[in-house]
């Protein structure tokens, strides 16, 4: 089974907050980010989609997905990208 990497953005007073994750499916989770059904972090926001990520099996994931956490930089990268073309 195909497992996905993702960071999504929620914009507030002109701030963006990020969130990175893992799933096997991305347009579900992001529904229930965005209906509180989510993290508990994620509930009453309204998130974009800014970044994902296809990986062969869950492990890979998980490993690949606290990398993303734990990289500021490549974070804010994706930020400034994702900010820049939308």
């Amino acid at each position: 089974m195909k497992y996905y990497v993702y960071l999504i953005l929620s914009k507030n007073c002109n701030k963006y907050t990020s969130y990175v994750g893992y799933t096997n499916n991305v347009r579900k989770r992001l529904y229930l980010h965005n209906n509180s059904k989510g993290a508990k972090f994620t509930k009453g926001k309204h998130w974009l989609l800014a970044y994902t990520k296809q990986y062969k099996n869950k492990i890979l994931a998980m490993k690949e997905e606290y990398k993303l956490k734990k990289d500021i930089k490549l974070r804010s990268k994706i930020k400034r990208d994702f900010i820049n073309n939308n």
